[in-house]
């Protein structure tokens, strides 16, 4: 490894290093949010209770089974494949051109929706079922249930999960090299092929690549800790009682 060759690739291409982690960036914080929404809404689909009337059943159980086969394939298959199928399968059978970004960002999202899906899954189960039993003994529906009464708690309880795909999706949209998407992977090769340093140019791409994945982290260790409250409170039954114990210390 040249010291001088890294300072002279950082310094002659950094537009490129920095155009391509910009793109890295950005299909990353689209493709999470996306996928975090899918997620939601597939898991909130999947944990509906059975029900008594049997059309209703059928359906209820033909959409699940669709979302399973959707879920269990794309967890189950290489995000560089599904790239390659998606992009070029569209050309392939539909005739469309479709656009690089556009298809990268939906591939990240539908990608990180399945295993969104798996983890909102297990958030809502992990609420206890006595909460569902109280919102339903108080006249609310399964949707009601789950956007005033568990989704609050379910959504902090899967934080952590949730900022580990997204740090993930940072590192996984290299796989859009093979459509030619213009991420960080893809410049660095392109700065790589002008010069033939490919261990400098790669070098430099794995410093960025860890300042982005640290930097996310951080924030998201930031929110999580704000999101917990502090770590030593009163609650305000004890607090009541310490002025009621004070106060009638004082008296006597």
């Amino acid at each position: 490894m040249s010291l001088e060759w890294i300072v002279k690739i950082a310094t002659r291409y950094w537009p490129m290093f920095l155009r391509g982690a910009g793109v890295t960036l950005y299909i990353s914080i689209i493709g999470t949010v996306m996928g975090f929404i899918i997620g939601i809404i597939v898991g909130v689909i999947r944990t509906i209770p059975i029900p008594d009337k049997l059309y209703k059943k059928i359906i209820l159980k033909s959409i699940n089974a669709v979302l399973t086969t959707y879920v269990e394939v794309f967890r189950g298959t290489p995000m560089i494949v599904q790239a390659m199928v998606i992009y070029y399968g569209t050309i392939m059978t539909f005739g469309i051109d479709v656009n690089r970004m556009f298809a990268g960002i939906f591939i990240v999202s539908i990608n990180t929706g399945a295993y969104m899906a798996e983890i909102v899954r297990g958030g809502i189960i992990s609420v206890d079922k006595g909460q569902f039993e109280a919102a339903h003994a108080i006249g609310m529906n399964h949707f009601q249930t789950m956007a005033y009464v568990v989704l609050p708690q379910a959504i902090r309880n899967i934080l952590p999960a949730t900022g580990n795909e997204f740090v993930i999706n940072i590192k996984d949209t290299s796989v859009l090299n093979v459509i030619s998407v213009t991420e960080l992977y893809f410049q660095t090769s392109s700065v790589a092929g002008i010069n033939f340093r490919f261990f400098e140019a790669f070098f430099i791409a794995s410093v960025i690549y860890f300042i982005m994945t640290f930097t996310v982290t951080r924030i998201l260790r930031y929110i999580e800790k704000k999101l917990d409250g502090p770590e030593n409170y009163t609650m305000y039954t004890e607090h009541l009682a310490e002025e009621t114990a004070e106060t009638a210390g004082r008296q006597i």
